[in-house]
């Protein structure tokens, strides 16, 4: 793997990752249960991108819009009366895109027991301009060992991404070659 690069003269400078790290915290009440009297994943899901929005835009100096959500993790149920804490950061940057890394926490909100983790996802963001152009973004800069190794990881993460993307598009422009999937 290879180190965030240096930037020529005259390009954005970089950011630590402490920067636009943030906390969302929420206590679940009964309009957020699921069918099963837990709450909905869903509610989960919009909480984490809340999170990891504020903190690509926080990076990113303006509007970020979100390109792709992946391995959602859901370890444990949340339950009416846990405060949930979701903690996101950016690991690491490109051109215009950001990865953030969310983890989510629930905790008794009468109780004194540690959080336990409850989640945890990796988000793409895109950084936007005011007409809804992709926009540079500064590099992120780890500062810790942890924030070294997560942006390692999501270099690994963006190249299966890619290969990913380019392995669908190929096999679809085959089979339209061969007249399959008409419709797309």
């Amino acid at each position: 793997m290879t180190d965030q690069p240096q930037l020529p003269e005259g390009d954005i400078p970089g950011k630590p990752t402490a920067a636009s790290r943030t906390t969302l915290s929420h206590i679940m009440t009964g309009s957020d249960t699921n069918l099963l009297g837990t709450v909905h994943g869903g509610v989960i899901m919009k909480l984490v991108d809340d999170a990891a929005g504020a903190v690509a835009g926080r990076h990113s100096g303006g509007p970020a819009v979100t390109a792709s959500m992946d391995e959602m993790v859901f370890l444990e149920p949340v339950r009416v009366g846990d405060l949930v804490h979701v903690k996101a950061q950016v690991n690491w940057t490109g051109r215009s895109s950001m990865e953030v890394g969310v983890r989510v926490l629930a905790e008794r909100w009468n109780e004194s027991t540690p959080a336990t983790q409850v989640g945890s996802a990796y988000l793409v963001f895109a950084a936007v301009d005011a007409d809804g152009k992709p926009r540079r973004v500064p590099p992120v800069v780890p500062e810790t060992e942890r924030d070294r190794r997560r942006y390692q990881e999501a270099q690994i993460r963006r190249t299966h991404r890619l290969a990913r993307r380019r392995a669908i598009k190929e096999l679809r422009d085959k089979r339209a070659a061969e007249g399959l999937d008409a419709e797309g």
